[in-house]
C-alpha cells in the first residue's frame, strides 16, 4: 500500500511541474515592409529627424518598442499602442541611411524581437550591413 501511495505522489508531482515547461510561441519581428518613417527635412530637403510607425500586430499588444539610430546612438522608448500598433513616435535625430534598430520587447517580457533598417522616407527597403 506504501508504495502505491508513493508512486501516486510522484506521478502527481512530476505531472505538476511538467505543465511550467511549455514553449512560448515567438514574437515576428517588425517587417520593414509594414514600417512608416516620417521623416523631417530641412530647407535643401536633407532628413534631419524621422518619426516611426507600425500598423497593429496581435502579438505587440501590452508591450515596449525601442526606436534606437545606431549611426547617433541615440533612440526613443515607448508603450505599444493599445491596438498593438507602433506609434508614431517622438521625433528622433536622424538623417538619410542612418541605420535605425526597432525592437519590440512583448508584454511579459520574455521575448524580444528586432530588425535593423537604413532610413528613408517611407518604408525602409534596405536592411543593415
Amino acid at each position: 500500500m506504501r508504495s502505491v501511495v508513493l508512486g501516486a505522489l510522484l506521478l502527481a508531482a512530476t505531472v505538476g511541474t511538467s505543465g511550467c515547461v511549455t514553449p512560448s510561441i515567438p514574437i515576428p519581428p517588425p517587417d520593414p515592409a509594414r514600417m512608416t518613417f516620417e521623416v523631417t527635412t530641412d530647407n535643401n530637403g536633407a532628413i534631419t529627424a524621422a518619426r516611426f510607425s507600425y500598423p497593429a500586430e496581435e502579438n505587440y499588444k501590452g508591450g515596449v518598442v525601442y526606436v534606437y539610430n545606431r549611426t547617433t546612438g541615440e533612440g526613443v522608448i515607448k508603450a505599444v499602442n493599445a491596438d498593438g500598433s507602433i506609434g508614431p513616435t517622438q521625433s528622433l535625430a536622424a538623417t538619410l541611411n542612418n541605420q535605425i534598430q526597432i525592437t519590440v520587447e512583448n508584454a511579459d517580457q520574455t521575448q524580444t524581437v528586432g530588425t535593423c533598417v537604413l532610413l528613408k522616407e517611407g518604408a525602409p527597403s534596405s536592411y543593415c550591413p
